[in-house]
């Protein structure tokens, strides 16, 4: 959970304790955030402009949109002309474009590929 914050505690002194309950606030936020479609599909355009979608046997990945179907935890469905053709490792790269440009530290997010028809 490489996504999760990490803050080291002691009960005996109360070490950052009183940071606790900014911390669980802020990851509370963060599990109920929702996205405008048209941020979501700035942030997926700019990724694809960094690293563009793969192509197997001369066949392109195409991404036509995505948008958020859910919180708690986010969940965004991509569009895209056949789902097979997004690997598992440029759905991760999509996935922690989104986390860093929304901010969604310590909550997970699903990404659903679905086709457009």
């Amino acid at each position: 959970m490489a996504y999760a914050p990490i803050i080291f505690v002691s009960a005996k002194t109360k070490q950052r304790i009183e940071q606790l309950p900014t911390l669980i606030k802020r990851v509370y936020d963060n599990h109920e955030r929702r996205i405008q479609s048209s941020a979501l599909n700035d942030v997926i355009m700019d990724a694809i402009a960094i690293h563009p979608t793969p192509t197997v046997n001369t066949k392109r990945l195409r991404i036509y949109y995505a948008t958020q179907v859910a919180v708690g935890p986010p969940t965004f469905v991509i569009f895209v002309n056949d789902p097979e053709l997004m690997h598992f490792s440029y759905s991760r790269f999509l996935e922690n474009q989104i986390r860093d440009h929304f901010d969604f530290t310590g909550t997970p997010i699903h990404l659903i590929k679905r086709s457009r028809k």
